[in-house]
């Protein structure tokens, strides 16, 4: 071949090359061109959009899941407040039944220790009597009056628990119908009364005891008699229980004045263990500061028979009410009965303390009105303490109290004779007159009443109309009263302790 035709020939393929060259490098930039318009339509479309969609699918993950963790919280809190209420109700049942569970213990405890009382069956079995056999009513006074000392028996029995067991034979008795048998055994325990008493004349509580329990069935007779005026106090129950057959208000009589015997020596040992004390203790000991050691002028020191240490004091006289306050408590005996007795000691006091200030000069004294007056406060925040308020024990204390005022009163002007008239009403014409002549300066700052002054004073007294009497009498008793109080204690639920022995005796 010629030159000149490869010539033409490599031109015509190098063109041709060239032009497949261009063709496809173009077509590789306009490749290029769609790709980055692609790229650049994604980013700045597409991702954005999703990046958006994202983070508000994110957002609303994050909202869901705070608002499960507050519901959680809240499910929570209220299991948790549930589950505190129901452990705190757990804990205290088991503290209730952790102490009836103690309790029970210690019942069982004591019941198998003391053997006191027989195993109860169901109390609808029983009718409240008390079946025995004619000979035994001498064993049933033995046992139950004669020989029953007060502190044998269980303290928190019912108060008058003989007197209601001695009921329930009376019960017995009539249910069968048997006259002779009810007026023997009614007989037989009121002399078994009377002979306790007899032998115990002196003796505080056994009088105290069987006071109590004289009161106690004075009080079942009558609360069971079957009268209207008595049944309206009982329960259903209680009224089935009266009596069918008999009329016992001759008995009731009979107790009545057995009961009051009883009172009256009661009282008159009270009296007589507490009446020594009471000169020492409300006139002679000198508890206020700045007296002790000061005498009236123109007297001697006064001797006594009774040793500095053994000298009764306030204190003695307090301590003495107590005990007797305490052992009636403990003997049940009726409140009001025990008012009544408060009563007649408070009397006993203030009279024989008057009583002594009328005969001794050398008490009578300003300072010393001031130590009876203090000791007046004494006795009545011990009735205050005890709840006596209501017994007008405070009552009986008025002319002593008023005497105490009129040592410490001025007694020189007619405005002071005019108060003295006016103040001094429990005490009587020829007892102030007594007190004003007696009054006697505890050093030379007083001066004695003068005669002028007194006669003032009567002058004013000679209009009222009372007992020229000086001293008051120490023995005087009020009348006694035995208010009807019924037994709230059903008794077909009464038993009787093994202590009293009276196993003989069947319940029914």
């Amino acid at each position: 071949m010629s030159v000149s035709y490869l010539h033409v020939m490599f031109t015509f393929f190098f063109s041709t090359m060239l032009h497949h060259f261009h063709v496809e490098h173009n077509m590789s930039k306009l490749m290029l061109t769609e790709i980055s318009s692609i790229q650049e339509y994604h980013n700045n479309c597409v991702i954005p959009d999703l990046k958006q969609q994202v983070s508000e699918l994110e957002n609303q993950k994050l909202d869901l899941e705070n608002r499960l963790q507050e519901q959680t919280i809240k499910l929570k809190g209220k299991v948790l407040v549930r589950s505190l209420d129901l452990e705190e109700k757990l804990d205290m049942k088991d503290r209730i039944i952790k102490k009836l569970e103690d309790q029970i213990k210690t019942l069982t405890k004591t019941i198998e220790k003391a053997n006191e009382v027989h195993v109860p069956t169901l109390s609808k079995e029983y009718v409240g009597m008390m079946e025995y056999k004619k000979e035994d009513e001498e064993r049933i006074v033995q046992n139950l009056i004669l020989d029953l000392k007060p502190r044998g028996v269980v303290v928190n029995m019912i108060p008058g628990l003989p007197a209601h067991i001695l009921f329930m034979c009376v019960r017995y008795a009539d249910y069968l119908n048997d006259a002779d048998m009810l007026k023997s055994f009614m007989n037989v325990t009121i002399d078994g009364i009377k002979q306790v008493i007899k032998e115990h004349s002196e003796d505080f509580e056994m009088l105290s005891f069987w006071l109590s329990n004289t009161y106690y069935f004075l009080n079942c007779l009558k609360q069971y008699s079957g009268e209207e005026e008595f049944m309206k106090y009982n329960t259903p129950c209680q009224n089935k229980n009266c009596l069918k057959h008999f009329d016992l208000s001759e008995y009731r009589q009979i107790l009545s004045d057995l009961a009051i015997r009883i009172y009256h020596q009661f009282v008159i040992v009270m009296e007589n263990n507490i009446q020594p004390m009471i000169v020492p203790g409300m006139l002679e000991y000198e508890s206020l500061q700045g007296i002790s050691g000061l005498k009236p002028t123109g007297f001697r020191k006064r001797s006594s028979s009774i040793d500095d240490t053994d000298t009764y004091t306030m204190t003695s006289i307090l301590q003495q009410l107590s005990y007797f306050y305490s052992t009636m408590c403990q003997n049940g005996l009726d409140s009001e009965l025990l008012k009544q007795a408060v009563k007649q000691l408070f009397f006993l006091i203030g009279a024989v303390t008057l009583n002594s200030l009328f005969l001794r000069k050398d008490m009578c004294s300003c300072r010393k009105g001031m130590q009876i007056r203090c000791n007046i406060s004494y006795l009545e925040e011990w009735l205050k303490d005890k709840n006596l308020q209501s017994s007008n024990a405070k009552e009986t204390l008025e002319p002593l109290s008023q005497a105490a005022w009129l040592l410490q009163v001025k007694k020189i002007t007619d405005d002071d004779a005019k108060e003295i008239y006016e103040h001094c009403t429990s005490l009587s014409t020829v007892q102030i007159v007594k007190i004003l002549n007696s009054y006697t300066p505890i050093d030379d700052f007083e001066k004695r009443v003068t005669p002028s002054f007194v006669r003032k004073v009567q002058a004013m007294l000679n209009n009222r109309e009372d007992v020229p009497q000086l001293m008051l009498d120490t023995k005087y008793l009020f009348q006694v009263t035995f208010p009807f109080t019924p037994s709230p204690h059903a008794l077909e639920m009464i038993q009787v302790p093994s202590s009293f022995k009276l196993g003989f005796l069947t319940r029914v």
